[in-house]
């Protein structure tokens, strides 16, 4: 397996040389781009993130759009979806994927684009949108893309990791110097143990914040805090959610996961259903990303969560000075 490794963080290594050291092969838009994007494989909380961004790039005037690939699409199809347009959500979860759905439905003002050609997406943005700065969601590794600010997610457990497959990096650690700043989840201690490794970068804290459980029918009412819930999560490193619960004061009485990015199915929610009855639960609580994948039915809340680049003055003083 270190000889799968090795051999997966050469070839990593080699094509961002390449790239690095032939710009002309990269595609450029005219106006700014900003990459957010990990080492890791899933589960670093990219999303969060880019929805961070696109709300403070709001707030000083710019008019952001969000280009994603629409990774596990249902239906996926050729060219550009407009997930969003930025005054409306125009497509529905199958063609756009549940991340950029997710952010469609957050972000009124921010349109979002899906299309594996994030090139292509860029310039309809431009064009049609006349937006100022564009956000590439996950996009360390799309080098193909041109881009003037690059954000690297890290948490402190990547610098313990190892390259694929024996580990879950994508690629070698030193492919984070590439990246003009780290964003460590996590506490002070996490951000300040990146930053003694890659001392010669900024480094900024991302800190997640929860707001109180909404229903998915829109018209239920919330149990109250200590009220006992079924916990679901279709994502990747789903025990950050379970925990997320428990800290907001709710007795989780059984955790159930899925694959990441799971549709459910008719059968998945019969069986949901069941668990809760028999555990006697209130509800059954999933996550935003989960919700966007569910239907609207009584029974069922998602935990909303957002999350702040700290220290706040800082960071917004530092993309400002970038762009």
């Amino acid at each position: 397996m270190n000889a799968l490794s090795a051999v997966y963080g050469r070839v990593a290594r080699l094509r961002r040389s390449w790239y690095e050291h032939h710009p002309q092969s990269r595609r450029h838009l005219d106006r700014p781009v900003i990459s957010v994007g990990n080492l890791s494989v899933g589960g670093s909380g990219k999303t969060p993130v880019v929805a961070a961004l696109a709300g403070l790039l709001l707030d000083t005037g710019q008019r952001p759009a969000i280009l994603s690939r629409g990774y596990a699409r249902r239906h996926p199809v050729d060219g550009v979806v407009v997930a969003s347009d930025g005054s409306r959500v125009l497509e529905p979860v199958e063609r756009t994927g549940d991340e950029p759905q997710m952010l469609a439905r957050a972000l009124p003002g921010v349109p979002v684009l899906v299309c594996p050609d994030r090139h292509l997406a860029g310039r309809l943005a431009e064009r049609q949108f006349g937006c100022t700065v564009m956000l590439l969601d996950d996009g360390f590794q799309h080098l193909t893309l041109g881009r003037e600010i690059d954000l690297l997610l890290m948490s402190a457990s990547d610098l313990d990791d190892s390259v694929l497959p024996g580990g879950r990096l994508r690629e070698e650690l030193d492919a984070a110097c590439s990246a003009d700043c780290l964003l460590v989840p996590g506490s002070t201690e996490d951000a300040l143990r990146v930053s003694a490794s890659f001392d010669r970068m900024p480094v900024f804290r991302v800190a997640n914040r929860y707001a109180p459980i909404r229903p998915l029918d829109l018209a239920g009412t919330p149990p109250r805090a200590g009220g006992r819930v079924v916990a679901v999560a279709g994502i990747a490193r789903p025990i950050r959610f379970f925990g997320a619960l428990r800290e907001q004061g709710y007795e989780v009485a059984r955790e159930l996961e899925f694959p990441d990015h799971h549709w459910f199915t008719a059968g998945d929610i019969d069986r949901i259903a069941k668990v809760a009855r028999e555990a006697g639960a209130d509800l059954v609580v999933t996550t935003e990303k989960d919700a966007v994948r569910l239907p609207r039915q009584p029974g069922w809340a998602a935990l909303p969560m957002e999350v702040a680049i700290e220290p706040a003055d800082q960071f917004a003083s530092w993309l400002r000075d970038r762009l």
